[in-house]
């Protein structure tokens, strides 16, 4: 996504997962328009401009056989069996390394489709650390993504805290929001990985599901390439 001055957009891959914070109070086949919609955060150094950097934009990754890849960021996430995929949808149109990148965005079902219930969801995104001067750890990213989550509607779980997959550390923050008789409920983790901040966010219509959505995540040893 570009700004109207042709600019990337750094929080392009943010506002797609506070985008999908707001899936749940329209009608789904509305759901396309949200991602298209320009969300404004609450973020002080929104009008930063990007940062010129010799380093590469990340690979976004390929999936087979329902199985997300990415080895450069060496994780895989395995892809429930009839999700759909609408990752190439959510991606900025440029390989800038300054720009926020959509890794993975699945739905349990079509989001243009209309339906009562929550579409639960997986989104993986990444932002160079270089549009947030402030973000030294992974916790230190949950400012921006906390305030933006909430700015919708969302309470606060649990507060960032640190957590493993299997040997991974990562920084964990969990999320819920009532809407009539149906709570949504949300958990993001986070790691900082060659320059950016990676981060897992997982949409599901009880705890239970989120933690079955998160246990499909896994990660490999990187190899340190000379």
């Amino acid at each position: 996504m570009r700004s109207t001055q042709g600019k990337a957009d750094p929080f392009s891959a943010l506002r797609c997962i506070v985008g999908m914070t707001k899936l749940f109070d329209i009608p789904l086949n509305y759901l396309m328009r949200t991602f298209a919609v320009a969300l404004v955060l609450l973020v002080a150094t929104a009008s930063l401009p990007a940062q010129q950097s010799l380093r590469k934009a990340l690979a976004t990754g390929t999936i087979a056989n329902s199985v997300y890849r990415n080895p450069g960021l060496g994780f895989t996430y395995k892809i429930i069996l009839g999700w759909v995929d609408r990752s190439d949808q959510n991606r900025p149109e440029t390989d800038d390394p300054s720009s926020g990148q959509v890794l993975l965005v699945v739905f349990e079902h079509p989001p243009e489709v209309k339906g009562e219930n929550i579409n639960s969801a997986v989104v993986i995104a990444t932002e160079p650390l270089s549009s947030f001067p402030g973000v030294k750890t992974a916790a230190d990213y949950f400012e921006p993504l906390t305030e933006a989550t909430t700015s919708q509607g969302f309470k606060v779980v649990n507060e960032p805290y640190e957590t493993r997959l299997g040997s991974k550390p990562l920084v964990r923050s969990d999320f819920s929001k009532e809407s009539g008789k149906i709570t949504t409920y949300q958990s993001s983790l986070v790691m900082l990985s060659k320059g950016y901040a990676v981060s897992f966010t997982f949409i599901g219509s009880s705890e239970d599901e989120v933690e079955q959505l998160i246990s499909r995540l896994s990660f490999t040893t990187l190899q340190n390439k000379p």
